[in-house]
């Protein structure tokens, strides 16, 4: 600090102080920040592979219920074909 200063001294640490404080702090809080990004990246990336897998899920259900009941219509569409030329309709 220079001395002597127009300002009481007292005033001048204390300035000097609270800004040597902040330049002090900065690289924490970058490096805070940059934390808390990469968590919340991390955090919404498994998410979306939850929402995915639900999804699929979902998808994989509709395509059973429908095989099964692609697979119990065959004997009813069979049984129908073969009355039809029995009959000869």
């Amino acid at each position: 600090m220079a001395y002597p200063t127009a300002v009481n001294n007292q005033i001048t640490d204390a300035v000097t102080q609270s800004n040597g404080e902040v330049l002090a702090a900065s690289p924490a809080v970058a490096m805070a920040n940059l934390y808390q990004a990469t968590a919340q990246a991390l955090a919404l990336a498994a998410h979306n592979a939850v929402l995915v897998q639900q999804q699929n899920n979902i998808i994989a259900q509709s395509v059973t219920a429908m095989g099964v009941a692609t697979l119990y219509s065959l004997d009813t569409g069979s049984t129908g074909s073969a009355t039809r030329k029995i009959l000869g309709v």
